[in-house]
């Protein structure tokens, strides 16, 4: 049985705003199976936004993992993605999930991915997914060229280009914003 999965996810941080988006899409191996998932969340009482790359059912683990990470050290976002980062690689369980995650606070963004690795982008641009290269290519240079732009904007349209280009990535954007 083919997994369903395949998404561009891509989060800004830019003049003080955080801005997670992602697309839509899920496919099963070359068909789409469904064009309007939700793949971002709000945690923390909406101080912590999160989004997803990958296997569904396995992000989903992550993402309540995250926010049990959360929770057991005082909604210290750092923390509980090297936290969840750890247990990813050493639990059996953990380990064969297919999924990574972009999560995103007021001040930071984090990557976190199923081989132990918590990524903090340099520039304040953090993607995953299918169409991910598309999605920071079309940021980083609306982040450079285009700073009157909100970061709300720099995703909405980097991930717009980036359905244009990717065939795993559609138009239905979901954004959150801090």
């Amino acid at each position: 049985m083919q997994k369903i999965h395949a998404t561009t996810v891509l989060a800004i941080v830019h003049n003080g705003e955080v801005a997670i988006g992602a697309d839509g899409q899920a496919t099963m191996g070359n068909t789409v199976a469904k064009s309007n998932v939700r793949k971002i969340r709000k945690l923390s009482d909406g101080n912590i936004l999160a989004g997803f790359a990958g296997s569904t059912a396995d992000a989903f683990t992550l993402i309540e993992r995250f926010d049990e990470k959360l929770n057991a050290y005082g909604k210290n976002m750092k923390r509980a993605a090297i936290e969840l980062a750890k247990d990813w690689r050493t639990d059996r369980y953990l380990r064969r999930l297919e999924a990574m995650l972009i999560t995103a606070s007021k001040d930071e963004v984090l990557v976190i991915s199923g081989t132990g690795d918590v990524l903090e982008p340099d520039n304040g641009i953090a993607s995953i997914g299918s169409g991910s290269m598309y999605a920071q290519s079309a940021a980083t240079a609306l982040k450079k060229h285009s700073t009157q732009m909100t970061a709300e904007e720099m995703v909405k349209e980097s991930l717009h280009i980036a359905a244009d280009i990717c065939i795993y990535t559609n138009h239905n954007i979901i954004l959150e914003k801090l």
